[in-house]
């Protein structure tokens, strides 16, 4: 029997041919399946672990080891796994180039260890030219190892070999590096792969003598204390992510098959940045992106996490959308929940410490979650008209809760508000309008209202009737100059004394004034479609503050060209104030005030008018 198959080995053997175009297959997965060639490490090492754990379904008691050893241009990977005959060879090469197994023939390939063998030897001709790969049967008693030779070309060929070309179960697999692939068969770049790809692999894998995995993972191991897993994972996430957090989060999810570790980030980062999680599948690292794993309100944190449940990609770099995905998501979002409160009602200290960083996430939360929001209503920080403070102590202190809905009407009125004793909020900022809104909700009794120029306005001191008439002459010529600009004059008197006049207007002037302007532009018949929609909307408004020496001083002017004038820089330099972004119309006028006060100022025959101007 043994001469048969000494025979066997030498004859020569015909050469067989993939049922693929494998040219093209190698182009498409290492252009468009795979991220890089670096996934090809991957595919080994799940052959190796699928075979071992294969083997061990039948047998628990055999060895699971796996050995990686590369050299000069040539990677060797040697598992204890299940083996392979030589029928099973040929049935692979017919999973790899079957193409009438369409979703059937895909979810066995999934599901049977020889389906992904074969998929995993196409993987490594992004970076092999040839592939030998030896074999015994552990599940056909006295099987011989067999042989089988691939090359990029699409060729392979199948052979028997004797018994001393490998007497114990399992495979090894030989890879020679194409031409300009070499640096990825380098010893140290594949230990570097390994133990990204194999760090929590359940069995021993070396390359060389070097230990591959480090179990158990951080998040499993027994610590001395709360302080000293802390400190542990802190110096986990440094390795594996580059910073040291503010906190951990345990994402133990048994139901979904998850263990793992969220690392909250010490610096704030856009709600549009989605970070990318290292998620692995029973033990090897799937992705260094998943970017879908965590709701979109989670952003400040990065995760590491093992699972069992999820559903890779056909390229196994990212995960299916799916309704378990779906489930885990929600899960892990419930866990970061649970912390949040947990620190709201027992570390306020560190709760605060995270919400000087990450309250913009918090307040992505709150506004979808009625609960959240009530657990930190009293920690969520807002700016207002009283410093910043959160709701709950705000609506303490006012029994009307004012905000505006952009950040420049909060600097418009601001100031006078605060000396009126109007509370605000500024809800201009992201989110913060919806949260101040949602209020009531979780505060019964609590009165919110938008505040518009209309409740400013009548919240300022009226000026006397009879003074008012007085200075009728000075108020007209102000508003003929200010009313091409629509905009109309007020006199009021306010505090803070410091401040000559207040620009307000609300949306709805807002949009009355862009309506005009863009009728000012169109030609005849735009100009009479934007006509047609002219609103009754209330204007715009310059407030003048009668309390404010300077407005005294101009109003008693008799000039009435100067009293334009100075009704055009008190209008400019209130848009200003309020941080108002300048319209073309707005900064001519500026331009043309202040060189008409420059006029006045130096005009040879002024000095009289310039005397009684600052008296």
């Amino acid at each position: 029997m043994d001469s048969q198959i000494s025979q066997s080995s030498q004859e020569p053997q015909p050469a067989h041919t993939f049922q693929v175009d494998l040219r093209g297959l190698v182009d498409l997965l290492s252009h468009h399946l795979y991220s890089s060639p670096r996934v090809y490490l991957r595919e080994l090492l799940q052959n190796a672990v699928d075979a071992v754990t294969a083997r061990r379904a039948g047998d628990p008691g055999s060895p699971a080891r796996v050995r990686l050893s590369a050299e000069d241009g040539t990677l060797r990977v040697e598992d204890t796994g299940i083996g392979l005959t030589e029928s099973d060879l040929h049935d692979l090469l017919a999973t790899i180039g079957r193409s009438s197994k369409r979703a059937e023939g895909l979810q066995e390939a999934r599901s049977d260890f020889l389906g992904q063998f074969g998929i995993g030897l196409l993987a490594c001709f992004v970076v092999a030219e040839r592939i030998r790969v030896v074999s015994r049967s552990a599940r056909v008693p006295g099987a011989p190892p067999v042989e089988w030779t691939a090359r990029d070309d699409g060729s392979y060929t199948v052979r028997t070999l004797p018994d001393e070309a490998r007497r114990e179960p399992g495979t090894t697999v030989h890879l020679q590096a194409r031409a300009g692939a070499a640096e990825w068969l380098a010893p140290e770049r594949v230990l570097e792969l390994a133990r990204d790809f194999g760090s929590l692999l359940p069995y021993d894998v070396r390359v060389g003598d070097t230990p591959v995995t480090d179990l158990p993972a951080p998040w499993d191991r027994s610590y001395a204390s709360p302080a000293a897993r802390r400190v542990a994972l802190a110096r986990h996430c440094h390795d594996l992510f580059g910073f040291t957090p503010l906190d951990s989060i345990g994402l133990d999810v048994p139901l979904a098959g998850i263990r793992g570790v969220a690392y909250v980030l010490p610096s704030a980062v856009s709600p549009a940045q989605r970070a990318g999680h290292r998620v692995h599948l029973k033990g090897m690292l799937l992705t260094e992106r998943g970017e879908q794993l965590l709701p979109d309100w989670a952003f400040f944190v990065r995760c590491v996490l093992d699972t069992d449940s999820l559903r890779p990609t056909a390229s196994r770099e990212s995960l299916y959308e799916d309704e378990t995905l779906a489930a885990v998501r929600e899960a892990l979002g419930e866990r970061i929940r649970s912390w949040l409160t947990g620190l709201a009602a027992g570390d306020p200290e560190r709760l605060a410490a995270f919400l000087a960083v990450h309250h913009l996430g918090v307040k992505s939360l709150a506004r979808h979650d009625t609960e959240m929001l009530r657990t930190m209503l009293p920690w969520l920080p807002f700016e207002t008209t009283d410093g910043r403070l959160s709701l709950e102590e705000f609506a303490q202190r006012h029994p009307v809760v004012h905000f505006t809905r952009t950040v420049e009407e909060y600097r418009q009125v601001a100031p006078i508000a605060s000396a009126q004793g109007i509370g605000v909020v500024n809800g201009g900022y992201t989110y913060d309008g919806e949260l101040v809104e949602a209020l009531p909700s979780v505060r019964p009794g609590t009165v919110v209202a938008e505040l518009d120029a209309d409740t400013v306005t009548a919240h300022l001191d009226a000026v006397d009737p009879a003074e008012e008439l007085a200075l009728s002459g000075f108020l007209a010529a102000a508003r003929a100059r200010l009313d091409p600009l629509g905009c109309d004059v007020v006199l009021r008197a306010f505090h803070p004394l410091s401040v000559p006049a207040l620009h307000l207007d609300d949306r709805a002037a807002r949009h009355e004034q862009a309506r005009a302007d863009a009728e000012a532009e169109a030609d005849d018949l735009w100009a009479g479609i934007l006509g047609s929609l002219r609103g009754g909307a209330p204007r715009a408004r310059l407030v003048l503050n009668h309390l404010n020496p300077l407005i005294r001083r101009i109003s008693s002017l008799g000039d009435a060209d100067l009293v334009g004038t100075a009704a055009e820089s008190l209008y400019g330099q209130a848009l200003l104030m309020a941080q108002r972004p300048l319209r073309p119309a707005d900064s001519a006028l500026l331009n043309r005030a202040f060189l008409g006060l420059l006029e006045w100022a130096t005009h040879s025959d002024g000095g009289d008018s310039a005397e009684g101007g600052t008296r």
